[in-house]
């Protein structure tokens, strides 16, 4: 509901999509800051507390932009301070609550309950955008955004319920550069890990800008409403939750799965470029939600899988960082190939960026599987024991 009201509110308030794009570039500005905090803190202390205090914090934008359209005193300059402290909220939030499902289930069933977890957030696109688009052209703005605070209640009230294991805390050091540097060291020791953030980064930078893209594709290719652009988010939530519960349980997380779902969703992001209308639009959203859960529910077992418990969280905060930190660039560039060229453009420019990093990704990890297994033939050729003449030896 956030995201709808707040693209629609700054259109009416600019129709501008630089500035659109400048907007979802203020809501993660924090991640790129500080996302890796986020994820020291997760590896720290109790995931749990973190999401209740981010939850509060969340719900005091959507409240403030609500009373100030009431008032009449909205501009676009508090629309992206608000987008600022909302980003700070979830730059805080999003490590926590990728890594708070290792403190639920045990590691074989990891993979299954990241997909499920998906498949619970996306169910918020499904209703979410649907309201705000309905809210917002039948009441106004001021209540999609009243509403949506008011949402957080039932969220904090069921994460103070929720009971945990509280595995081992890493230390927290004071000194984050060191901590980014030993982080990114890390990943530079493990390629799939690299790969995985690689690949993430890229399509977070091009593609996962639907916040800037959609609205739009809608408002300019299609002459759409908020309602339309509701419905195809909508679409796109419905998709990502029967795409998930269609793979719970089946789908593995690995570098060639990795790989496969990465090329559908380029494949299907460049079919909504060439989407002729509307209802093809919502068709084509509702699939490549399912894909886009695949992929991303893929990458992030993936990373945790891969990743050293203490390591956890700020691998996972890499991710949050490839993924929402990528958006003070890409939002702002997505917007201006949008209004200089059109949105049609900018889902190629996003398809065929994303391809290539996934190819490139599948390219790599094939060849460190090969390095790696003839470094470990030339290790085992000189201690082989049948090398060694065993009379000699005596």
């Amino acid at each position: 509901m956030q995201k709808l009201a707040q693209a629609w509110l700054v259109l009416e308030l600019t129709d501008s999509g630089v500035l659109l794009g400048i907007t979802a570039a203020c809501q993660q500005i924090p991640t790129l800051l500080f996302t890796i905090r986020g994820g020291v803190l997760a590896d720290r202390f109790d995931t749990r507390k973190i999401l209740v205090w981010t939850s509060i914090a969340a719900a005091i934008p959507a409240a403030v932009l609500g009373v100030l359209i009431l008032v009449d005193h909205v501009a676009i300059w508090t629309v992206m301070a608000a987008a600022l402290f909302q980003g700070c909220a979830d730059a805080l939030d999003k490590p926590a609550r990728l890594t708070i499902v290792n403190a639920l289930v045990d590691e074989k069933n990891l993979t299954n309950a990241v997909t499920l977890n998906s498949v619970i957030q996306n169910s918020g696109k499904v209703a979410g955008p649907a309201v705000a688009g309905i809210l917002i052209g039948t009441v106004g703005l001021a209540p999609a955004f009243l509403v949506n605070a008011a949402s957080y209640l039932p969220v904090i009230a069921a994460l103070i319920a929720i009971r945990a294991r509280t595995p081992g805390r890493a230390s927290l050091s004071a000194d984050r550069q060191y901590q980014l540097k030993k982080t990114l060291g890390y990943v530079r020791g493990h390629a799939a890990i690299a790969a995985t953030l690689f690949v993430m980064t890229v399509a977070g930078l091009l593609a996962y800008n639907w916040t800037v893209l959609l609205p739009l594709l809608v408002r300019t290719t299609f002459g759409g409403d908020a309602q339309d652009v509701g419905f195809a988010f909508t679409a796109m939530g419905l998709g990502a939750i029967v795409g998930g519960l269609a793979v719970a349980g089946s789908l593995s997380a690995t570098s060639q799965t990795l790989v496969g779902t990465g090329l559908v969703f380029t494949v299907l992001t460049l079919g909504l470029a060439l989407s002729p209308t509307m209802t093809v639009v919502y068709i084509t959203m509702f699939v490549l939600g399912g894909a886009s859960m695949a992929f991303r529910a893929t990458a992030t077992s993936l990373l945790q899988l891969r990743s050293d418990p203490a390591m956890r969280g700020r691998v996972i905060s890499l991710l949050v960082l490839a993924t929402a930190g990528t958006t003070p660039i890409g939002g702002p560039l997505i917007g201006w190939i949008c209004q200089v060229a059109n949105p049609q453009i900018a889902c190629v420019v996003a398809a065929v960026g994303t391809g290539v990093a996934v190819l490139a990704a599948g390219i790599y990890l094939v060849r460190s599987r090969r390095q790696d297994s003839a470094a470990e033939q030339a290790s085992d050729a000189r201690v082989d024991p049948s090398s060694v003449d065993s009379d000699a030896a005596i």
